[in-house]
């Protein structure tokens, strides 16, 4: 049986594809825990905080041409002991306009529950192709 927490976590993850995929800044935020953390893929730089990863997901959107990055988790695993969970899978982006993938990997996301609602409290990201 799957645990309602993994259904919940990939629901919010679907939510957050779609989010990127309409520029939707909105919606973005209410899924990110305050002092998150995002390491990119190729060159690791770190995104301190909520605040800092909106400014940079702006900057995506306002980027020519666009991109678009979409993770499918692979495994979503909850802790018995605390509001926790593992999130695993592969991520891609690419091309707006053209829907040309130009990048994919690996990534891994830690999520909390707070207040009754999952958010991503870590986020590493690995350039595979």
């Amino acid at each position: 049986m799957t645990h309602p927490a993994d259904l919940a976590i990939r629901l919010r993850r679907a939510a957050f594809n779609q989010a990127l995929a309409e520029a939707d800044l909105a919606a973005i935020g209410p899924l990110l825990a305050p002092d998150v953390v995002l390491v990119t893929g190729s060159d690791s730089a770190v995104i301190a905080g909520r605040k800092a990863q909106l400014l940079a997901w702006k900057r995506e959107f306002a980027a020519r041409p666009r991109s678009i990055y979409r993770r499918t988790p692979s495994t979503i695993e909850i802790s018995p002991v605390a509001p926790i969970a593992l999130e695993e899978g592969d991520w891609q982006g690419q091309h707006a306009d053209s829907g040309e993938v130009y990048a994919a990997g690996r990534y891994s996301a830690k999520w909390r529950e707070i207040d009754g609602a999952w958010v991503i409290v870590a986020e590493i990201y690995v350039t595979m192709a």
